[in-house]
């Protein structure tokens, strides 16, 4: 059975850094795009960064460009998304998301594999 474990969630202030990891097990995605989502409260599911199956391509949103990076060790079958600067605005509850396709989507219904989510919440 696939599965997604996020790790590396917890409580910050404003200005500082976090760094989930998503950890795949029961298959690899070597050969597929993988994204970050988040989700707010009282807010659909909105895309953070996604990356390509080699690592060579990666996509951010406006509202983390400049401040978040997403990266990926294929061979430990891992997804990193490393947060600096952090915002208020950040808080959300952060999903990983394996694709179907070598190169991410920015849109929730193009993955097939989510992990269960791991909370970061930013203190101002």
């Amino acid at each position: 059975q696939t599965h997604l474990l996020e790790s590396g969630g917890g409580l910050v202030q404003a200005g500082g850094s976090l760094r989930v990891s998503c950890a795949a097990s029961g298959r690899t995605f070597t050969d597929r795009g993988m994204a970050w989502f988040r989700q707010g409260p009282g807010k659909e599911r909105e895309f953070v960064a996604g990356i390509s199956w080699s690592g060579g391509n990666t996509y951010y949103a406006d509202s983390v460009k400049g401040r978040f990076t997403i990266s990926r060790d294929n061979a430990k079958n891992t997804l990193y998304l490393q947060m600096n600067s952090l915002k208020p605005e950040d808080t959300a509850v952060y999903y990983c998301a394996a694709g179907t396709k070598p190169y991410p989507s920015q849109r929730p219904y193009d993955y097939n594999y989510w992990g269960q989510g791991t909370q970061v919440t930013v203190s101002s």
